[in-house]
């Protein structure tokens, strides 16, 4: 029976994750493991020591740089690990290499470029043709409506992606990593049986920053670009909206810092009635993107788990572990004595 009213729990981990291609990747403050099934159906996993930016920078510990650094870092990480999975889910021996990192970045900016076209320039030019010549960049309903296609937009791409056999079971696996995270908050040792019973929505999943970052980019535009006079760039209309356009690019940087900033302070306070209600649309449009998981696939996602809990407990004795190994099942990770509150969000 699948648990939609539990209690939240006292407090949420650091500890995320993302689903890939059949298996789930973990992220911890100092590592990262990957767990895949493979078509023999055992268990690989990898893992590799991580520093991020904030560890390294103190000033991108600082509130919105942070969510910036955070989207930029899991995209390389995501890309990284679904390239990784997709290499073992299929046993390709001859492709069992990693994306280099030219490969990397290619597809980092390909996927960039293919969300601003999406998401940033359709939107305006489906504003810029369906309103009347009254309603300018300078009025709030514009962004309003730009905001409404770029909403649309979202959940029709979600939804036909959805349709594809592949997608469907990297939604169960997202899932099964939110079951997981939720089993670890809770304080349950890190099993089938004691995750299974959770939703499969969390108030700080990706989705649901995604319909922050629409919202608050909204409020964002609609504040800016009257302020600063950023509406009128030339006379010839094609050119202006271009011009918008890349303003608009450029500001969603700020926007997405905003986003991350908006969805710690709900997701960390889910005792509160309030911010439950801010945080509740975003849950209902993880409806789209998460799956009911198998018990197979909730294995993996906390093979995943408990192997960088294990790193992480380990400290710098996991260095000399192999960086990939293979299990037939859950029991061979040993349970791992991690508190939530070792690794908290804070």
């Amino acid at each position: 029976m699948l648990i939609t009213n539990m209690k939240p729990p006292g407090q949420f981990t650091s500890i995320g994750g993302q689903a890939v291609i059949e298996g789930v990747m973990m992220r911890a403050p100092h590592f990262i493991a990957v767990a895949v099934r493979k078509p023999n159906k055992r268990i690989v996993i990898k893992n590799t020591p991580y520093t991020g930016l904030a560890q390294r920078f103190p000033v991108f510990r600082k509130p919105v740089l942070r969510g910036i650094v955070m989207l930029i870092e899991s995209m390389v990480q995501g890309i990284s690990a679904l390239s990784y999975s997709a290499n073992v889910a299929a046993e390709d021996e001859t492709s069992g290499e990693e994306l280099s990192k030219l490969a990397i970045a290619l597809s980092i900016a390909s996927a960039v470029v293919l969300g601003l076209a999406l998401f940033v320039a359709l939107p305006h030019l489906l504003t810029a043709l369906t309103t009347s010549s009254q309603v300018t960049a300078k009025s709030p309903w514009f962004h309003l409506v730009d905001g409404v296609f770029k909403m649309a937009i979202l959940l029709a791409y979600v939804y036909l992606i959805a349709l594809m056999d592949d997608i469907h079971r990297v939604f169960q696996y997202h899932g099964a990593e939110h079951k997981s995270i939720y089993a670890f908050e809770a304080g349950k040792e890190l099993t089938v049986e004691n995750a299974r019973p959770f939703t499969t929505l969390h108030p700080r999943c990706g989705t649901s920053f995604l319909l922050f970052l629409v919202v608050i980019s909204i409020i964002v535009f609609s504040i800016v670009f009257p302020l600063f006079g950023l509406t009128q760039f030339s006379t010839i209309p094609f050119v202006n909206h271009t011009l918008m356009v890349v303003v608009k690019i450029f500001l969603m940087i700020p926007v997405a810092g905003l986003s991350y900033e908006f969805i710690k302070m709900c997701a960390c306070r889910m005792d509160n009635a309030v911010f439950r209600a801010m945080i509740w649309p975003g849950m209902v449009l993880q409806r789209l993107t998460t799956r009911e998981p198998s018990d197979d696939q909730l294995e993996v996602a906390l093979a995943s788990l408990r192997h960088v809990l294990k790193m992480e407990k380990e400290g710098s004795a996991s260095t000399e572990q192999s960086p990939e190994f293979e299990i037939s099942e859950l029991g061979e990770i040993g349970v791992v004595a991690a508190q939530v509150a070792e690794f908290p969000e804070h």
